[in-house]
Parts: C-alpha cells; sequence; structure tokens
C-alpha cells in the first residue's frame, strides 16, 4: 500500500515538474490567435463556375481535333450558358458515328441528338455528380493554393478552412494573426495567377487603340481559334492601354512552370520576374518558338498581356521573364504567386475585417484579470465551505492549469479569445467534480462510516458521474473545433484539454492526497 501511494506521488510530481518545464515560458510558446493579436479575416467564395468553363471549354477543344482527325463534318462546337456543348450541323449520314465516339469519350458525359433537315446536332451535358466532384475539388485546389501563398509570405498559425452551408462548401475562411499590410496580402490571396504564353494572329495581331479598331481590322469577323486580350502598358504607346489578337489556346501554362523569382533588368534596372520551365515545358517552349520564327508571343497573366516579345529564333532554354512596370514588392509578389500556382477558380470577397492590435492587447488584460478574479472567488469558495479538505481541491487546480498550459505550449496551440473563456470555464469545472466527491463523502460520514471508508466510498460512488459529465462535455467540445472557425476552435481545445486535466486531477490526484493526509496522520475527524 505504501509502495503503491508512493509511486502515485512519484507519478503526480513528475507531472508537475514536467508542466512548468514545458509551459515556460508561455509567451514564446502559445501563439496569440487573431482576436488577441489583431490581423485579418477574410471570408472568400470560390467562383467554381470558373472551373465549369475551363472544364466544358477543354472538352470542346478536345472533341474539334477529334472530329477533324475522324473526318466527320460538322459546323461548329459551342458552350452552352449551362455550361454543356453543342454540336452543330453534323451530317446525319454520320450519326453513329458520332455516338460511337460520344458513348466512349467519358462516363461524366451524356448526350442527346437534335435533329435538323439533313443534319442532326448533339447536346452534351456534364453529370450532377461530376459537377459536384469538380466544384469539390476545385475549392479544395484553391484552399491549398491559399494556403501555399500564406505560408510564403511568413504568416505565423494562419486559418484557412473550408466552409459552407449543407452540400455546397465553396467558401473558405482566412484568418491571419499579426498581419497589418491588409492591400498587399489581399492582393497575393485573391490574385488567380493564370500564366498562359499565346502567339499572337501573325498578320494583324496589333496592337489596337480600341476594340473597335480590332474588329474593323477583321470585318467583324474575329477568326474563332483567337481572341482580343487588353495590353494595358505597351511600350509601342509609350505606356498607354491597348489591345491585341492572340490565339485562345495557350502554348504553354504556368502549369510547366518550376519555379519563378524577382529579377533585375541589366540595363535599365528595372524590376522583372524570372521564371523556370519543366522539362515539358522546356520541349514545348522550344517547338513554339521553332515553328513561329517571326512571330511574337504574347506573354498573358489573368487575361492581361504583360509583354509580347518577337520570336526572332529558336529558344531551347528553361527560362524566361516576364517585364512590365514592376515595383521590387509587385515582382516579388508575384512570384511569390507564380511558385504557389495559380487559382483553379476566381475568389470573391464576402467580408473582410481588420482588427488592430490594441483591441487584442486589451482582451488579453481583460481576460487574465478575469481569470485571476475567478481563480480567487474559487479558492476563497472551497476554503470557506469545505475547510481544510478545500486545500485538495485547490492543489487539484493549480495542477490542472498548469497541465493545460503545459498542453497548449508544447502544442504550440493559439490561445483565442474565447479559449480563455474556455480557460476560465476550467477553472469552475475543476472544482466541480471535487465538490461532488466533497459532498458524498460528508454523506457517508453522516451515515456513520468511519474516515477512511466514506472517502474510498465517495471516490468509488461518485467516479461514474464524474467521468460521464466530463465525456459528454468533451464530445461537445469535439464538435466545436470540427465545425468551428479559428476562436471558437480556441475555445474547444482550451475547454477539451481542461476536461481530461480535470479528470486526472479530481480522481487521481485529489484521492492520491487524501490516502498521504490519512496515512501519515492519525485523524479523528475529517475538516470537511
Amino acid at each position: 500500500m505504501k509502495r503503491n501511494l508512493t509511486y502515485r506521488l512519484l507519478f503526480i510530481l513528475l507531472v508537475f515538474v514536467g508542466s512548468i518545464v514545458l509551459s515556460y515560458p508561455p509567451s514564446e510558446k502559445i501563439n496569440l490567435g487573431l482576436d488577441l493579436k489583431g490581423g485579418i479575416h477574410l471570408v472568400l467564395q470560390v467562383k467554381t463556375e470558373d472551373a465549369f468553363e475551363v472544364e466544358t471549354s477543354q472538352r470542346r477543344e478536345m472533341i474539334e481535333a477529334d472530329f477533324k482527325e475522324e473526318n466527320l463534318v460538322f459546323t461548329r462546337t459551342q458552350v452552352t450558358e449551362d455550361f454543356g456543348i453543342e454540336i452543330i450541323g453534323a451530317l446525319q449520314d454520320q450519326e453513329r458515328q458520332l455516338e460511337i465516339y460520344l458513348d466512349q469519350f467519358s462516363p461524366a458525359w451524356t448526350y442527346r441528338p437534335r435533329y435538323r433537315e439533313g443534319e442532326v446536332d448533339m447536346v452534351m451535358v456534364m453529370s450532377s455528380a461530376e459537377r459536384k466532384a469538380l466544384a469539390d475539388r476545385t475549392v479544395r485546389d484553391a484552399r491549398e493554393t491559399i494556403q501555399k501563398r500564406v505560408d510564403q509570405y511568413g504568416v505565423a498559425e494562419p486559418t484557412i478552412q473550408i466552409y459552407g452551408s449543407g452540400s455546397i462548401q465553396d467558401q473558405i475562411i482566412v484568418e491571419l494573426p499579426g498581419v497589418e499590410d491588409f492591400d498587399r496580402v489581399l492582393n497575393l490571396i485573391k490574385s488567380t495567377a493564370m500564366l498562359e504564353l499565346k502567339l499572337v494572329h501573325p498578320t494583324d495581331g496589333g496592337p489596337f487603340a480600341t476594340r473597335e479598331a480590332v474588329l474593323q481590322a477583321f470585318d467583324n469577323r474575329l477568326p474563332a481559334d483567337y481572341e482580343i486580350i487588353t495590353y494595358p502598358n505597351s511600350p509601342e504607346t509609350g505606356g498607354g492601354s491597348t489591345y491585341m489578337v492572340v490565339r485562345k489556346a495557350p502554348s504553354l501554362t504556368g502549369q510547366n512552370l518550376k519555379t519563378a523569382n524577382r529579377a533585375q533588368d541589366d540595363f535599365s534596372g528595372r524590376s522583372e520576374v524570372a521564371f523556370f520551365l519543366d522539362s515539358e515545358g522546356v520541349n514545348l517552349f522550344t517547338r513554339t518558338t521553332e515553328q513561329n520564327v517571326g512571330n511574337r508571343l504574347a506573354v498573358v497573366l489573368d487575361d492581361q498581356i504583360y509583354s509580347a516579345p518577337r520570336i526572332d529564333e529558336r529558344i531551347a532554354s528553361e527560362s524566361a521573364r516576364i517585364t512590365g512596370n514592376f515595383s521590387p514588392e509587385e515582382a516579388e509578389d508575384l512570384a511569390l504567386v507564380l511558385r504557389s500556382g495559380a487559382l483553379p477558380a476566381s475568389i470573391q470577397i464576402l467580408e473582410n475585417r481588420i482588427i488592430g492590435p490594441s483591441l487584442g492587447l486589451d482582451s488579453i488584460r481583460r481576460g487574465v484579470v478575469a481569470s485571476l478574479v475567478g481563480m480567487m472567488l474559487v479558492v476563497l469558495g472551497m476554503l470557506v465551505v469545505y475547510k481544510a479538505s478545500g486545500i485538495n481541491a485547490i492543489v487539484c487546480l493549480v495542477l490542472n492549469l498548469l497541465i493545460l498550459m503545459a498542453v497548449l505550449s508544447g502544442a504550440h496551440a493559439t490561445l483565442t479569445l474565447p479559449g480563455i473563456a474556455g480557460v476560465i470555464l476550467t477553472i469552475g469545472m475543476a472544482v466541480d467534480a471535487n465538490i461532488l466527491i466533497f459532498e458524498r463523502v460528508k454523506e457517508e460520514l453522516r451515515l456513520g462510516k468511519k474516515i477512511r471508508s466514506a472517502v474510498d466510498a465517495g471516490f468509488d460512488r461518485v467516479f461514474t458521474t464524474i467521468l460521464d459529465t466530463n465525456i459528454t462535455t468533451l464530445i461537445g467540445a469535439a464538435v466545436l473545433y470540427q465545425i468551428g472557425t479559428g476562436p471558437v476552435r480556441g475555445f474547444a481545445v482550451t475547454l477539451g484539454v481542461g476536461l481530461v486535466a480535470n479528470i486526472f486531477s479530481a480522481v487521481f490526484v485529489s484521492r492520491t492526497l487524501f490516502s498521504l493526509v490519512l496515512q501519515k496522520m492519525e485523524v479523528e475527524t475529517l475538516s470537511i
């Protein structure tokens, strides 16, 4: 019995010392949340329609290329408003060949014929399951891209979480503690950073002063494979905004990007962005420049041309540059978003808030004061009501808080304002279990049992109640952590850790302290 008690005391001492070591100094090991440190809170909505449009356009181009290769006659193809594909003007004599092709095209697409005189149109529709999968994949990819950009920017303990109602989860909550340069971070996050290298029209590519001038040059019949793109800082017009005609299908995209860095022009000293291609990108770049010597190649970023150099010779290099009127900071940010990859769809800002650090400091001060006042009231109450036995509860309370701080420090957890509320709640619940035990012990004493028997009975009969109460609340904390955002998660973490520590201190530590006193001293009456 004595040996068992010694082991229990050594274990408690080990927990006590370990908690102090782990938690010191707490200011360096516990991160402060957005509501305490200040920073930026954003609610973003991913425009999944963009992903539908890209997927449908790529499918349409694939169909056109395959039809030409198979000598299937058709007038044109087009993308519908609900992101379907229409194959217009196919010959009815080739309907069976069309059906064979479309049956093998993709299980995610269905089709139906629409007959006209001598011709048949095929109307293709993406299945609802594929739409849902594509939307979910787009939101996940957007979250990962934003995470990479935030990590490269150097924000400590950001919260980036997918959120939504029901089956539609197309929102992303971003919380960045300690960030004050709101505009710069917002541009980093929302920039799509879709890099494309597109060939300029070989004869009438521009630049043109207006869109009307472009259409006039083509007699209002722009080739189906080409599009008009803005060239905001064209050197040919002294930096004015112009328009150019480029191929819709890019010769190279940011998917072939290996890395990107800020660079400096050796002659002008201007900042620019150097990007480097992977092996597939080098092959595509080499082939494009080899086949289009004398033509211009536009560097397009987010549907705007940054430069359009002429191809003078075959280029087999892995590096290229984006020039423009960049400040060093703009070039650095552009390189950052290119390294992290393009967003799969554009995003809309639904909510943005800037939380000042002064509010956080005031919250910390008030939270600390509330915790100390609450703890002092609990200590006073336990001493008044339970006399000497109240010291037992106070020791358990102190150890409970030490364990809580040690776990938060060891995990480098983020403390939020609701997290401080969780600490205060932990103080109350830490003595709640002791109250249940003490009251049960008093009942056993009133029944005439000896002190040791009353203490043992009190702990044994209340153990199940304490366990049930704490586990039930722990389940609630787990649910809050799963569905909540940053501050709510902070509350769930402190509450959950506090509950586990409470079970340990109230049952194991408190009983050990009673056993120590009863074994070392001849106690005739229990001060309870």
